[in-house]
């Protein structure tokens, strides 16, 4: 019998939306910057605050965040899963998934918090 592990009511199939979708995002984002930075060569301080104070990039920006963010969950999820068993490691391996999880989760809320503290007090 399969059982589900920690998924939240998630399924594979909505790990797997995200992480296209997700992936797509930040792609036309780092795209978008590498663009901007090759057209833009001398820029410097002021041309990159400029570019970020508008509306638009901000929200860019925010969607770029939360789709790392998104990206990242699922992908440490899917290897905390396969990697962090009772099967490969006894007993511990369970409580060692569950505190990697605990341990991801705290980090990338406070990164992404931190994130969007940075972007919106430009």
């Amino acid at each position: 019998m399969v059982t589900s592990t920690a998924t939240m009511g998630r399924s594979g199939l909505y790990d797997w939306f995200v992480q296209r979708v997700s992936a797509v995002i930040l792609l036309a984002y780092s795209v978008f910057c590498a663009g901007w930075m090759l057209v833009n060569s001398g820029f410097g301080y002021a041309e990159w605050t400029v570019l970020f104070s508008q509306t638009w990039m901000r929200v860019f920006s925010l969607l770029a965040l939360i789709s790392l963010a998104g990206h990242a969950w699922v992908g440490l999820w899917v290897v905390f899963t396969d990697y962090l068993t009772e099967r490969m490691l006894g007993p511990v391996g369970k409580v060692l998934r569950v505190l990697a999880e605990i341990v991801s989760a705290i980090i990338m809320s406070i990164y992404f918090i931190w994130g969007i503290q940075i972007l919106w007090s430009l």
